[in-house]
């Protein structure tokens, strides 16, 4: 199965700054045509427009998206750059930091583990985590010296707790002045450019610190997911890195997804980029706090399974695809279909998520965000930090990616919101002929 879409370059129309690369069409296995992403372009003026005037506002340094239906790769296109100052175009195969992309990639790897029976969902995190045991809920914090008091929890955590982001546990550096402040002090690392140490070691220290609230009691979004990364690599008796590269990234040929780059990738990572001054001037990306931009550059140690991945939109298609196909993409099977349909509905019962439910590892748009959202109920999404976003439409049998890298973005909101709504007028209208 070496047929992903990463060896496809569609044509690229021209836009303000922008690149065009072509390549010939992909053959294809006729037995697996349904269930492996294939080439059939089509024109679609209104995305191309769309991306172009972002681009050529100065509002993006550059964008790439992707779009496939029924296992056809509709649209993929790059406009703008990968290094403004270098005027150097961005290409659809460039390497991005996809920040908390690696969420959903952590836990399919944790399920890949569930469905060998390693775990049951409702099990306490202690089981195989001892540091989580007897967790203590924060119940006042002085902003005066980061000092607080605690009550005990009235439940452990659960690993299902843990991918539905109902935990407890909080983000450093993101997150509330509290969690900032505690995570600050025991030196937790965000995932986010922590390239030192392990995720053994940082679990190790995080599982004794108070919960921001009892277990499933509200979503909190924070590090469940690094915790998710530790019991991968408890479960399997593997570093992270590298269970996900041989269970996941090489039966799927994600070639390039990686926590640390090796040297013959790195010229591939895009720039990084910020908003400056009043008119949002768009300025490379200095050191953010303790985080260095290049840090898919350095020789890392630490894999953080909430944040830590750099990867194209080829590779993360391939990986939404195969949960589309409820499991199995090229004629291999990874989960069974149980096991995508478990993770791609509610999860976290009464409880909501910015009006959408949880699923684990995934926002499950209900019907009253579908009303607004462009989306089908029961679609799955999520995104990065800095500029990613995706989401899967099971009902249009619909996979979709955009791409940037900018942090802070103002764009990060509108720019999304309208690509929704202009790939679902794609998608359920009769593409315009070719010309």
């Amino acid at each position: 199965m070496k047929q992903v879409v990463s060896v496809f370059l569609l044509a690229l129309a021209l836009g303000p700054g922008a690149a065009a690369q072509t390549a010939a069409p992909v053959r294809k296995a006729a037995r697996l045509a349904a269930r492996t992403l294939v080439a059939q372009p089509q024109a679609h003026p209104a995305l191309d427009a769309l991306l172009q005037e972002y681009v050529a506002a100065g509002k993006e340094p550059g964008v790439i998206a992707l779009v496939a239906q029924d296992g056809k790769v509709l649209y993929r296109k790059a406009f703008g750059y990968a290094d403004v100052a270098a005027r150097t175009p961005l290409q659809p195969e460039a390497i991005f930091r996809i920040a908390s992309q690696t969420k959903a990639v952590a836990s399919v790897g944790l399920m890949l583990l569930y469905d060998e029976g390693k775990f049951q969902l409702d099990d306490p995190v202690s089981k195989y985590l001892p540091a989580f045991a007897h967790p203590r809920v924060l119940a006042s914090f002085n902003p005066q010296d980061s000092s607080y008091t605690t009550v005990p929890a009235k439940a452990e955590i659960t690993i299902r707790q843990l991918l539905t982001h109902t935990s407890g546990l909080g983000y450093p550096v993101i997150g509330s002045p509290e969690a900032r402040a505690i995570y600050a002090k025991a030196g937790i690392p965000s995932g986010i450019g922590s390239p030192e140490g392990t995720l053994a070691a940082a679990m190790d220290k995080l599982g004794p610190l108070p919960l921001l609230h009892q277990p499933g009691e509200r979503f909190t979004y924070g590090l469940s997911v690094d915790v998710v990364g530790r019991l991968i690599e408890v479960l399997s008796g593997q570093p992270l890195d590298q269970f996900l590269r041989r269970r996941l990234f090489e039966p799927l040929g994600m070639r390039d997804t990686y926590f640390y780059l090796p040297a013959d990738k790195q010229a591939r990572l895009a720039r990084l980029y910020t908003e400056e001054g009043p008119g949002k001037t768009l300025a490379p990306m200095q050191a953010w706090g303790h985080m260095q931009p290049d840090y898919p550059k350095l020789a890392g140690t630490y894999f953080s399974g909430g944040a830590g991945l750099s990867s194209t939109i080829d590779d993360y298609a391939v990986l939404l695809q195969m949960l589309l196909n409820e499991g199995e993409y090229g004629g291999r099977r990874l989960l069974k279909p149980a096991t995508v349909r478990l993770m791609t509905s509610n999860q976290m019962g009464a409880l909501e998520q910015g009006g959408n439910k949880f699923g684990l590892g995934f926002s499950v748009t209900t019907a009253a965000t579908a009303a607004k959202s462009g989306l089908s109920e029961g679609s799955y999404e999520w995104g990065g930090i800095f500029g990613t976003t995706y989401w899967v439409d099971p009902k249009l049998k619909v996979v979709a990616l955009l791409y940037t890298q900018k942090y802070p973005n103002t764009t990060a909101r509108d720019l999304p919101a309208k690509f929704k709504l202009q790939v679902r007028e794609a998608v359920t209208s009769p593409a315009p002929e070719a010309k």
